[in-house]
């Protein structure tokens, strides 16, 4: 198994074209492309710095969902749930956070103070009542004391179901990844809001997945290394090369297990 190597120094050679793949182990899901011997792009670009400042947000859109999605996945958040305000609403993306910081405080005092992996998005409701949450959980939790920890209004929480026959954990947990992904993605598309800030997502510290990275000649090869690592073939495969018109990379994604 090769170990891609990395550099923070912008402005170099890249000697060793070939394939590169983050793997998420705990997630059962890893991506990665084709990198040819070009000039490196800087890792780091000045705000509002971008030549193409709509594409720019898409990639960041994009790996948000992905870290998003998969730290759910890795941690088995299968449970939704939603926190919304009584009477005029909160539209203070701020104040929000606090709220919620102090929500999973609560929560985790009436779990006998033991941690616990969460992760949570903002969404603006359309009537104009202003914001409202929804987050993920891994584990039960009595209703009444989610209702305790919010004191601002409503809760709502569900576990994940109506999959396929043999769909476990793992599958509803990449479900509400998907779910919560989907409002992260809002924000960094058409409905984009400067209000929002650095609030667009949050998780629980302590509770990131592992990634391994691997590098290889061909997708053959990096793909028959990841499968190596999780005991078998992936359940799902993506390629570029089935795209009409792919304009970047090479690029493969693909998932094991349900």
């Amino acid at each position: 198994m090769s170990v891609a190597s990395s550099s923070s120094t912008s402005g170099l050679f890249r000697p060793d074209a070939g394939w590169r793949f983050t793997l998420v182990p705990a997630a059962g899901e890893g991506g990665g492309s084709f990198q040819a011997s070009v000039r490196r792009v800087p890792d780091y670009v000045a705000r509002g710095s971008a030549t193409d400042p709509e594409r720019a947000a898409a990639e960041a859109g994009r790996r948000a969902r992905s870290t998003l999605r998969r730290y759910c996945a890795a941690n088995g958040l299968n449970r939704l749930g939603t926190l919304t305000y009584r009477g005029e609403g909160n539209h203070d993306p701020a104040l929000l956070r606090d709220h919620l910081a102090s929500f999973f405080r609560k929560l985790r005092a009436g779990l006998e103070g033991r941690s616990f992996a969460y992760a949570w998005v903002p969404e603006w409701h359309k009537s104009g009542h202003g914001l409202h949450a929804h987050f993920a959980v891994g584990r039960y939790i009595q209703r009444s004391v989610i209702q305790r920890a919010w004191s601002h209004g409503f809760v709502h929480i569900k576990l994940i179901g109506d999959l396929p026959v043999g769909a476990g954990r793992l599958s509803e947990s990449r479900v509400a990844g998907s779910y919560l992904a989907k409002y992260v993605a809002k924000t960094f598309g058409e409905d984009r809001d400067p209000r929002l800030g650095r609030h667009r997502y949050d998780v629980a510290g302590g509770f990131q997945p592992t990634k391994i990275h691997l590098t290889g000649t061909s997708a053959g090869e990096i793909l028959a290394q990841a499968s190596d690592v999780l005991g078998g073939a992936p359940q799902t495969l993506w390629a570029s090369s089935t795209v009409e018109d792919w304009r970047g990379p090479p690029t493969i994604w693909a998932q094991w297990g349900r």
